[in-house]
């Protein structure tokens, strides 16, 4: 009987508790179907930019193969293959087929070549004749995967443990009275929203800056950029994840809940931010990552990292983040409005 009522007292709080119960069966199912979707994808097709002094033999070739090909002059191939819109540009030089690949993406120099190989094994004569040559505007060679994912990773692990961490201990604040009892006192919203935010910002800033040296440093990550667009990039998410962490964890009333937002808030980011390419995937997918912070610390992160860019090509995603942290900003001194003790 002693067993039976501990066995009735745990089966009642789960079913009471409808946020855990919708965890357990449809959070495995979310992540599932996003996996499907990312791993179920078309294969990649590289987007290659022809010159138009490219033999038609060569030209007539790649249009047969599974690559989406444009004709463009020199000075617009160069243009487009630096702002990363093309694979690989392929040009005549001195009789000879000149290959530059973009270079900083491993997956798509490999189905560069994938394609080049068919096509020349399609027509050897025309391969040894031109005798192609390859060079890379970025990276090398030797890039790996890694080095690739690794910009990503880095802004994925700081995203992650930034909003757990600030959900949980927000979450202790109220659970405590401690928030309480300062809206208690005459300290405006936004002075207690700043001060929380300035508080654990110091500690996350600390995190930012040691994960991020550890990376290129310690693990020898791919880099070419400056280490202090770097750090400015990973505090920014780092600040984004603060409060939407401290957002987030107003509507969680004990630490299970706030772990209950990771499938909602952070797998669909890890997925959609760049770490998987969004080409071979439906088209609505590339909409959402748009709405999505994780995207743009990704793509600023991959460009300094990987492409060596400075203030103007990363400009928009800094000014992005920014507004991101400011509405979460706002959000939270609203919420606070609403508080409910615990």
């Amino acid at each position: 009987m002693r067993i039976k009522a501990i066995v009735v007292r745990i089966m009642r709080q789960f079913f009471r508790d409808k946020r855990t119960m919708a965890l357990m069966i449809f959070a495995p199912m979310f992540v599932l179907f996003m996996m499907s979707l990312v791993f179920n994808g078309s294969d990649y097709e590289p987007k290659i930019a022809l010159t138009d002094n490219v033999p038609d033999p060569i030209l007539t070739l790649l249009q047969e193969s599974e690559s989406s090909i444009s004709i463009l002059r020199l000075h617009e191939a160069e243009q487009a293959l630096s702002k990363g819109e093309y694979d690989a540009l392929i040009d005549l030089k001195d009789q000879k087929l000149s290959v530059r690949l973009e270079g900083s993406d491993p997956t798509a120099n490999r189905a560069v070549m994938v394609v080049l190989q068919e096509s020349f094994d399609a027509d050897t004569q025309q391969a040894e004749k031109l005798e192609p040559s390859f060079d890379y505007l970025h990276g090398s060679e030797t890039l790996e995967s890694f080095d690739y994912m690794g910009p990503v990773l880095i802004g994925v692990f700081i995203f992650f443990f930034v909003f757990l961490i600030a959900g949980v201990s927000f979450l202790r604040e109220r659970s405590k009275g401690t928030l309480e009892r300062m809206l208690s006192t005459p300290l405006k919203r936004s002075e207690i929203v700043l001060g929380y935010i300035i508080g654990f910002g110091f500690f996350t800033s600390i995190q930012a800056s040691i994960i991020s040296w550890f990376s290129i440093e310690i693990l020898d990550m791919w880099m070419v950029g400056s280490i202090g667009y770097v750090l400015l990039v990973t505090l920014l998410l780092a600040m984004v994840a603060l409060t939407l962490g401290i957002l987030l964890s107003t509507f969680a009333h004990n630490e299970l809940q706030v772990v209950q937002f990771i499938p909602i808030v952070i797998v669909p980011q890890i997925f959609l931010s760049g770490l998987f390419s969004l080409d071979a995937l439906h088209p609505s997918l590339k909409i959402v990552s748009y709405f999505l912070p994780l995207t743009y610390g990704a793509n600023a992160l991959k460009d300094i990292m990987l492409r060596g860019a400075g203030w103007g090509s990363i400009s928009n995603d800094i000014f992005v983040l920014l507004g991101f942290s400011l509405l979460f900003m706002l959000l939270n001194i609203v919420a606070l409005r609403k508080h409910r003790r615990i």
